[in-house]
């Protein structure tokens, strides 16, 4: 299981399908999942059929998706984000993406972005660097806070969602007062693509869900960026917070988090 290009290959084009029936058919009726969180029909038809294609071409490997979980091998397996910013896409916003890595263990080796509605597709290979359309990318060299974008990623619904949030809302804070400006695109997919071309210069999520991290956090790393979990160590599939950065902000996003960090111990 060491040839990652034919399986980049084969994801490829199971993104391919997933992102035209996204520009083909509409989201369907809508399935709450719980606090303002809801998965369309569409996001329940791309990820049966994205398993039964994986299903047949790489029938040892087993398949998480996002709304149906895991079937098959845990050790070698396919992770999918059907949908990934269906909140984006159900409103006709065009900031969504489909998501599919391919992962050994708790480590992603390789992994499609699809951005449907803005024409472009990223992909990356364990140590093969990271492509967009074809081309290669490689994240921004800025190096002042005063220059750098930052997405953040959305904040905590659901139970729980007020202490969950202190942090997201303590480093929103600490970033206003340092960066350039701050985005909330509504897709993790998205900012750690953009951050793997040179967009933005951080991507920051404070929870971590395979489905959302497992393509875009090799492709962030291939094109460049340091990726950590909040503790600093080195990020995985396992990892509870996702902290992707140009390498020349890392200190200083990471030191923002930290300041986050004892702020909310502070007053908790």
């Amino acid at each position: 299981m060491s040839d990652y290009a034919e399986h980049l290959a084969v994801a490829v084009e199971a993104v391919r399908r997933a992102a035209d029936a996204m520009r083909r058919r509409p989201p369907g009726a809508l399935t709450s999942k719980g606090d303002r969180d809801v998965a369309s029909e569409l996001d329940y038809a791309i990820e049966r059929d994205v398993r039964a294609f994986l299903s047949t071409e790489t029938p040892g490997i087993g398949f998480l998706g996002e709304e149906e979980g895991l079937t098959g091998s845990a050790s070698w397996r396919w992770i999918l984000d059907p949908i990934d910013g269906t909140s984006n896409y159900v409103r006709g916003l065009p900031l969504c993406a489909v998501s599919l890595g391919l992962a050994h263990g708790d480590t992603s080796v390789a992994g499609v972005i699809e951005l449907p509605f803005l024409s472009v597709r990223y992909t990356a290979a364990q140590g093969s660097g990271a492509h967009a359309n074809g081309k290669r990318i490689t994240v921004s060299d800025t190096a002042s806070m005063s220059q750098a974008l930052v997405a953040v990623g959305d904040y905590a619904v659901g139970s729980g969602a007020e202490d969950r949030n202190r942090l997201r809302l303590a480093l929103t804070a600490q970033l206003a007062a340092e960066a350039q400006r701050i985005r909330m695109t509504g897709s993790a997919a998205l900012d750690l693509a953009w951050l793997a071309e040179g967009k933005i210069d951080s991507a920051l999520t404070l929870s971590n869900h395979p489905w959302d991290m497992a393509a875009g956090v090799l492709i962030a790393r291939e094109a460049g960026a340091v990726v950590v979990d909040g503790d600093g160590a080195v990020h995985n599939i396992a990892s509870a917070v996702t902290l992707a950065i140009t390498p020349a902000l890392s200190g200083a996003v990471l030191a923002a988090y930290q300041r986050a960090l004892a702020a909310v111990k502070g007053t908790g």
